[in-house]
């Protein structure tokens, strides 16, 4: 089984990169699965608007995770009951929080279960990723499992990835969208990534406009972000191959498209 996992879609260029490179990608790599975040999406670089989410299923994903800013968009409300490959955090604190944290794509024989985590070290409050992932692995039941934890630091994507080695097929982190260069597949067989990167403006901070956040760092005053609307795009990814029979992974490979990395097919 293959797995193609893209990083955070920050506005419209992200949108027009998927746009752009997810069905070369897709037809090159020929993965099983693909799975995009999306919380960033929209044009604002907060959220997900229906439109949106349909685009990106339009457009080759199979799956849409989110994370931190799943709620900032309040159009979310009025469809996510019925967006049954849309993912949000799992561990979002409350008995009756919208929407589904996991979902199940069949491949072939096998069953891919996509998990949304989020985690707790500077960031919102939120339930224990760790323990809502042991309680939640009997009930996924299939060997294989594929993580999306939206998480700050490094040491909280790894101590989980690590806790779960062998009981996971993958853990690939999401959130500070700067790719990091240590894909590996851990002791017990678990594909692990601290950081995929993130899918939108190249000529930017994170997303968004530099001299906003300059203007933060140089005053400590409250400023407005804005996403950076003009100029060359980029999309980090990664690809991952698991063993049909164990869920194991045996590979993953981190995927960059840039003004400086372009795209090879």
């Amino acid at each position: 089984m293959r797995i193609l996992f893209v990083g955070d879609v920050v506005g419209n260029i992200g949108v027009d990169m998927i746009h752009e490179y997810l069905p070369q990608l897709k037809r090159d790599l020929k993965p099983q699965v693909t799975i995009v975040n999306g919380e960033n999406s929209t044009p604002v670089g907060r959220g997900i608007s229906q439109s949106i989410y349909k685009q990106l299923l339009k457009d080759g994903a199979d799956v849409v995770t989110m994370g931190n800013h799943t709620w900032d968009n309040a159009e979310l409300y009025d469809f996510i009951g019925g967006a049954n490959r849309l993912v949000r955090p799992a561990n979002f604190p409350g008995e009756n929080t919208p929407g589904q944290g996991w979902t199940k794509v069949k491949v072939n024989q096998q069953v891919l279960a996509v998990v949304n985590m989020q985690g707790r070290v500077f960031m919102n409050p939120m339930d224990d990723p760790f323990a809502t992932m042991k309680d939640l692995l009997p009930e996924l039941d299939t060997d294989f499992v594929f993580v999306d934890f939206h998480a700050e630091t490094t040491s909280e994507k790894r101590a989980f990835a690590m806790r779960y080695d062998g009981q996971l097929s993958a853990v690939v982190g999401t959130h500070t969208h700067v790719q990091t260069s240590d894909a590996q597949v851990l002791k017990h067989g678990t594909a692990f990534l601290t950081e995929v990167g993130m899918t939108g403006p190249a000529d930017s901070v994170l997303g968004m406009q530099a001299d906003s956040v300059i203007e933060r760092f140089e005053n400590q005053r409250p400023t407005r972000y804005t996403v950076q609307e003009k100029g060359a795009g980029l999309l980090s990814g990664c690809v991952i191959d698991l063993n049909d029979k164990t869920g194991h992974a045996s590979r993953i490979r981190p995927i960059l498209i840039s003004p400086q990395h372009p795209y090879q097919s």
